[in-house]
């Protein structure tokens, strides 16, 4: 399956200032099939070591014989051997030409350690994830849809009653399957929903498991009853993270190390409230945050969602809507680098996102159904100004009232 991943990693095969590549991302997100397909499209010879199922590998790797220009070396799951990692400044240093990358599941935690080597200023870095909803497409087949979708964006033109319908199909389909390729590969192969939904179940287990395993003792359960705990917080009218959710009468200093670990793992991903609209918006960012899962298949099965409620939006959804569509949103932004936060006013009318694009910041109100009327933008755009606002809903593309209206499954044009 097609992944964008690759693109970027020819332009660093052939970069002038390529340096050894941390390709750093959650579990099951495609890391090391995304690698090995390079690899193999690339280079006479692909040396591949893996830290996980063999720990000893450090000590044979000194002899191995390494033709830089036709070599690639791949370190997999390099967060287990501190000493692998901190190698990264040699082969920058007396191998310049070696073309290295290194793949890690749990970087960020292994790095937050305190006696944890990094090679600063001596790698590159890029972080991978899941398959977005170009991707899904991509691996159904349907080029010339997603080809439409963005053209349609980009003009603000309404995309054929047909395709708009086609497409929203689709988007149900991402909701219920995610972006998870080995799930996505099941489907297309065999659309049996409940074969996905126990690859989903695994995946979730693996990432418990990693919970106790890279973690400190003391935190193991905090970790996992704040893990989940996200989904029930999403089924909240309001989305704001509240440590009172997770246990009563709880302090936010009992669980801040258990939430730091699922951002630096990759599992979750924090977006933070902003008290004004201003540049830099980091200097304005609050305590208050939400919290998102890192894919939105694994949320539906955390919540155990029957796919007949997702694919015919059924009624029974309409408590969870507004998070479930809120995290495939951010999910977008985050893959497409965009940092988000979110606002508040003083009466509570919340802005679900904030993003700077290009040289503008720009309000997102997301919408899970065609009822796009929201005070909440009024009061934003009145306040502030913008030089327009984006409306993700499932209308089709339109231009009014300074408005961008996108349909939910256009996210990965933003």
């Amino acid at each position: 399956m097609y992944r964008k991943i690759q693109n970027f990693l020819i332009e660093w095969k052939y970069s002038p200032n390529r340096k050894p590549l941390i390709l750093q991302g959650a579990r099951q997100v495609g890391k090391t099939y995304s690698v090995l397909e390079f690899g193999r499209a690339n280079y006479e010879n692909v040396v591949h070591f893996n830290f996980e199922t063999e720990p000893g590998l450090l000590s044979r790797i000194s002899h191995q014989a390494i033709v830089p220009s036709n070599t690639l070396v791949f370190f997999d799951e390099i967060q287990v051997c501190e000493e692998a990692l901190a190698s990264l400044k040699c082969f920058c240093e007396k191998m310049p030409n070696a073309h290295i990358i290194v793949a890690s599941s749990l970087l960020g935690v292994a790095l937050n350690k305190k006696d944890f080597s990094f090679p600063v200023s001596k790698v590159d870095i890029k972080t991978m994830y899941p398959m977005d909803m170009e991707e899904f497409l991509l691996a159904h087949g349907e080029q010339d849809l997603a080809e439409a979708i963005k053209k349609s964006f980009e003009s603000n033109t309404v995309m054929p009653p047909l395709l708009h319908k086609i497409a929203m199909e689709y988007y149900r389909k991402y909701l219920m399957i995610g972006g998870m390729p080995e799930c996505v590969e099941k489907y297309i192969g065999t659309k049996n929903l409940i074969l996905i939904r126990h690859l989903q179940k695994s995946i979730l287990t693996a990432y418990l498991n990693d919970m106790s395993k890279y973690n400190l003792d003391n935190e193991i359960q905090k970790t996992r009853l704040a893990y989940n705990n996200i989904a029930v917080q999403l089924s909240k009218s309001k989305t704001k993270f509240q440590y009172k959710q997770i246990k009563k009468e709880v302090r936010a200093s009992e669980f801040e190390n258990a939430i730091e670990w699922l951002n630096l793992s990759g599992m979750a991903s924090v977006v933070f409230k902003v008290d004004n609209i201003m540049e830099p918006l980091e200097n304005y960012k609050s305590d208050a945050f939400k919290i998102y899962v890192s894919d939105i298949g694994l949320l539906c099965a955390k919540k155990n969602i029957m796919p007949e409620n997702i694919l015919y939006d059924t009624h029974e959804l309409d408590d969870f809507k507004g998070g479930l569509v809120e995290n495939f949103v951010e999910f977008h932004l985050r893959a497409n680098g965009l940092e988000a936060y979110y606002w508040e006013s003083e009466r509570e009318a919340e802005m679900d996102f904030v993003i700077r694009r290009n040289e503008y910041i720009i309000p997102v109100e997301v919408k899970s159904s065609d009822n796009t009327k929201s005070k909440k933008l009024s009061v934003y755009m009145q306040k502030f100004k913008p030089e327009y606002a984006i409306k993700l809903s499932t209308k089709n593309f339109g231009f009014e009232n300074n408005i961008k209206t996108v349909p939910l499954y256009a996210a990965f044009c933003l």
